[in-house]
């Protein structure tokens, strides 16, 4: 109820099965705590915790403005609600190798099961913009190094994202990767891949798991799940979707309320109180005393 039932080990020992199985990882991404209930209800693989995300419902831009403590307890928030898996963005490290090594040990205490790190500078920007600044590759090398000795549980995954494509080309993207690899990540997000030859000659060179962001408006083409299991990719995930789909909603219902002077209009478009209960799980809190749900909807 109050937290899922599966504890943080299983969790995270279950996305090795199935990333160890290559079947690949649906996870959409979840903003809040009760997105998350959502896509567990609807029977996706995992959860992704998005730093463009969390940084756009705290009203901010995505360029390194959130700190640890602010992502570590969102993610916290949205882990404990639901049994699968979730990843959580962690951008650069929130700092140098040593802050990094940090932030593993906070999130991994915080319940996550795996996150990613990126090789931009510490200010860094949306991974489908241009003029993204990269640190050297030795730099990012030395933080992954930094980040597989501080984890605790072996089944942590720690994932790196390179955004070199667009700055130093493919060849060098797969080269970056590669040397992240023999640092120790237990998996490999190329961002902003744009071709299926480029997914191909990814998954060709590199031998651990690969991840696909399937964000909208961005560089990447928007490929169905059968594409990706063409293309030999384990993990999918949609960043910002549920921030878009919230946000678009509230835009044009709350629109319409203050053209009409009045809600009724939109009740066909709203979640009901009863669906909402259940996604909570309401009933189960009767266990704790009879008051609480004493009532019917």
């Amino acid at each position: 109820m109050l937290f899922s039932q599966n504890s943080a080990t299983e969790k995270r020992a279950n996305l090795r099965k199935i990333l160890n199985s290559g079947k690949l990882m649906l996870m959409p991404g979840a903003h809040s705590p009760i997105a998350a209930r959502i896509v567990e209800e609807l029977g996706f693989d995992g959860v992704y915790i998005s730093g463009a995300a969390l940084s756009a419902e705290l009203a901010l831009p995505d360029i390194g403005l959130t700190t640890l403590s602010e992502v570590a307890q969102r993610g916290r928030q949205i882990a404990r609600v639901t049994d699968l898996p979730a990843i959580i963005d962690v951008d650069t490290g929130f700092g140098e190798a040593i802050n990094t090594a940090r932030t593993i040990q906070e999130i991994e205490e915080m319940g996550l099961s795996g996150c990613h790190l990126e090789d931009q500078i510490t200010n860094k920007r949306c991974g489908h913009l241009d003029n993204k600044v990269l640190v050297e590759s030795d730099t990012m090398v030395q933080k992954i190094k930094a980040a597989v000795d501080s984890k605790k549980d072996s089944n942590f995954l720690i994932m790196a994202r390179t955004d070199a494509k667009d700055i130093e080309g493919l060849d060098s993207a797969i080269s970056r990767a590669k040397s992240y690899v023999d640092a120790g990540a237990d998996a490999i997000f190329p961002e902003a891949l744009s071709s299926p030859t480029e997914y191909e000659r990814f998954r060709k060179a590199i031998k651990v798991p690969l991840l696909a962001n399937m964000t909208e408006f961005g560089k990447t083409p928007l490929y169905n799940e059968k594409q990706l299991q063409e293309f030999g990719y384990n993990i999918a995930i949609y960043p910002v979707t549920s921030l878009r789909l919230s946000n678009k909603a509230i835009e044009k219902g709350y629109a319409k309320l203050k053209k009409e002077g009045g809600n009724a209009s939109l009740l066909d478009d709203m979640q009901t109180r009863k669906e909402l209960y259940k996604l909570l799980r309401y009933a189960n809190y009767e266990h704790f005393d009879k008051n609480i749900y004493n009532f019917k909807v």
